[in-house]
């Protein structure tokens, strides 16, 4: 099939086209690579299970051992166990979060049926999940903790692609995502198809910037529109007035989605604090705590059909215990009326799960979460995806083939793809978002071009290298002060290079690099921001490109410095802070640069910080490469490299 894809004319994706001939290349491209997504993730797990020592697997913190579990309460019907190891010592460096899938077992995964569980939250000593039921002899021996693969899913996009490979499916744009019509971009700026002749005319979103103006009249009166957010220009708030336009026409509920928990909790938040009676379709453990009374369990709990449910649960548990003390026909009369007993159960919560959804002007959800059984016969004439091009295209579609006919994509390809773990998978072309295929098939996307988060100083070279200079500062100097807590070179520019040379090492477990120098010079240059008392520790965050530099850089803060995050530039992707501290990690006699070279990494590296930016790396090592050669000499251009700091140490 590749063959044939090359011959039609490609672009340099994994040898997908943007645009597509039949449906059905686009059907078998797509299954093959989430079916190579799936079972390299299966085989690496399973890999990792049989063959790693439990010191490899502790060290990567992929596992935790010899936990001790006692409930802890519940959340919304479902049990929360506390784990701790013996006297409350601290677990050390993990990589388990909010909303992980984990696997709990007695010490052999493999052998044995793990319980299956999410991460609730986290602290030093301290870990709860969520499970359905608790298991047994819970409290005695020790437990096993493991992250667990996620095929879930792989059925819920394997059944969109389905979805869309049947014209009879429901995916009314279908022709127009693959490139089947013959003028796509015109076809997009179509007015949608809807429903209610009688609907009202939208309501205009007010407060905006031109450029969020300009984005929001074409979501509201085209049938698809990209738009692009680069950092800072409120791609997530233009997302939710262009719904809070929609729920204005009141013609059926709207989805609101996201690839990760974090961004569809901020549409959720926006939409919230606008009014708009919206509903978080998904486990309440992994929706931000302070949003959980908008998910449907939450609703589920305060709904007027409540006690109704309660009285026939507490008949049919009463009837249940009676039953084996019963004989012959009383026997299975009972049995007769517990069944009927059930079967009203379900006819309540369908009811009150039914009331909640209608009620509702906007449902949010991950793309992969409107895969539920329950939006089952459900159609969503209107969807906007946020961060859309952190999404694979399978997993955007997810979403689009429950009956949408008008679709906005929010994102930015100018930052981070989709996360794909399979790289086979990638070099396939997995790694490309729908966003970005559309893109390349001619539809141009709306550019918001006024960003609010970064100085002026911070933003002048991203601005120039990956956006052409089409930015707009819409923020003063004046506004992001410099911190206190650090020498920076010049006052009016807080940016500063740490030149700092050597230090790279592989980490213990072979997987991931580590840089002790720079991590040093991480946890000083923080001590010193924090110690001048203009900042807070949720202020600054520490970033990096590597795993195994985010263990040695928390491995080297003082406990007291424990709540300051350090993280993975890819899970940056969306956040910010006041300051940022950034660790280049590479420092070789080869120049090698690694996941460095990637210029959209470098561009959320880059763009996170409102007053401060300081970045430690080796400038011989990072000269090797053409963007970071650039921004070096931007940043000699303007005397910001740090010698003097050295020079204090």
């Amino acid at each position: 099939m590749c063959n044939r894809l090359r011959e039609e004319g490609v672009d340099s994706d994994g040898g997908l086209p943007a645009r597509f001939t039949r449906s059905q290349d686009h059907h078998e491209a797509f299954m093959q690579l989430i079916q190579w997504e799936l079972d390299d993730e299966l085989e690496a797990t399973e890999e990792r299970l049989r063959t790693w020592s439990r010191a490899k697997l502790a060290s990567h913190g992929l596992a935790l051992f010899d936990i001790k579990a006692k409930p802890d309460g519940w959340l919304f019907g479902q049990r929360i166990v506390r784990l701790e190891l013996e006297g409350r010592a601290p677990f050390g460096q993990h990589r388990f979060r909010q909303g992980d899938i984990v696997m709990l077992s007695r010490g052999d995964p493999l052998g044995e049926k793990p319980v299956e569980a999410i991460v609730s939250n986290r602290t030093r000593n301290r870990i709860r999940i969520v499970l359905p039921e608790l298991p047994q002899d819970l409290r005695r021996g020790f437990w096993r903790m493991d992250r667990a693969a996620n095929k879930v899913a792989f059925d819920r996009m394997r059944d969109a692609l389905n979805s869309v490979f049947d014209e009879e499916g429901g995916a009314p744009l279908r022709d127009l995502f693959l490139g089947l019509v013959h003028d796509p971009i015109s076809t997009a700026q179509l007015g949608p198809e809807l429903g209610g002749a009688n609907r009202r005319p939208a309501t205009r979103p007010e407060g905006l910037n031109d450029s969020q103006n300009a984005a929001a009249k074409a979501a509201i009166d085209q049938r698809l529109t990209l738009i692009q957010g680069p950092p800072g220009t409120g791609k997530t708030h233009t997302a939710v007035r262009i719904l809070e336009s929609w729920a204005s026409q009141e013609i059926g509920t709207i989805l609101a989605v996201a690839d990760s928990n974090v961004a569809v909790d901020n549409l959720l938040e926006g939409l919230l604090g606008q009014g708009v009676r919206a509903v978080r379709l998904g486990q309440p453990v992994k929706v931000r705590e302070n949003l959980r009374l908008a998910t449907v369990d939450a609703q589920m709990e305060e709904h007027p059909l409540r006690r109704d449910l309660e009285e026939h649960l507490e008949l049919n548990d009463k009837l249940a215990r009676r039953i084996p003390g019963m004989k012959g026909k009383e026997k299975g009369l009972a049995h007769r009326d517990l069944n009927r007993g059930w079967k009203e159960v379900r006819r309540i919560e369908s009811q009150m799960r039914d009331d909640i959804l209608d009620r509702a002007q906007v449902l949010c959800c991950t793309c992969i979460g409107t895969g539920h059984a329950l939006l089952d016969g459900r159609r969503f004439s209107r969807v906007l995806i946020d961060e859309a091009t952190q999404a694979t295209e399978p997993a955007s579609l997810v979403p689009l083939v429950r009956g949408a006919r008008q679709v906005v994509l929010v994102g930015d390809h100018r930052q981070l793809p989709p996360t794909v773990i399979s790289q086979r998978a990638e070099n396939g072309g997995l790694r490309r978002s729908l966003f970005e295929r559309l893109v390349a098939m001619g539809i141009k996307p709306m550019l918001l071009n006024t960003q609010y988060r970064m100085h002026p100083a911070i933003s002048l070279f991203p601005n120039d290298r990956f956006y052409k200079g089409k930015l707009i500062d819409g923020v003063e100097a004046s506004e992001r002060p410099n911190p206190a807590g650090l020498l920076w070179n010049d006052w009016e520019v807080p940016i500063v290079f740490l030149p700092v040379e050597g230090g790279e090492t592989t980490s213990p477990d072979g997987a991931s690099k580590e840089n002790h120098a720079e991590a040093g010079w991480a946890a000083r240059l923080l001590e010193g921001l924090l110690d001048a008392g203009d900042l807070q520790s949720e202020d600054i965050g520490i970033i990096t490109p590597y795993a195994g530099q985010v263990r040695a850089i928390r491995d080297a803060l003082p406990e007291r410095f424990d709540s300051v995050e350090v993280r993975t530039v890819d899970g940056y992707q969306g956040r910010e802070k006041d300051v940022i501290l950034f660790s280049c990690v590479r420092s070789n006699q080869d120049g090698n640069v690694g996941f460095l070279s990637d210029p959209r990494r470098l561009n959320v590296a880059l763009t996170r910080a409102r007053r401060g930016l300081v970045v430690i790396g080796d400038p011989n090592t990072l000269r090797n490469d053409e963007v970071w050669a650039a921004w070096l000499a931007h940043i000699r251009s303007r005397n910001l490299e740090a010698w003097h700091i050295l020079g204090m140490a």
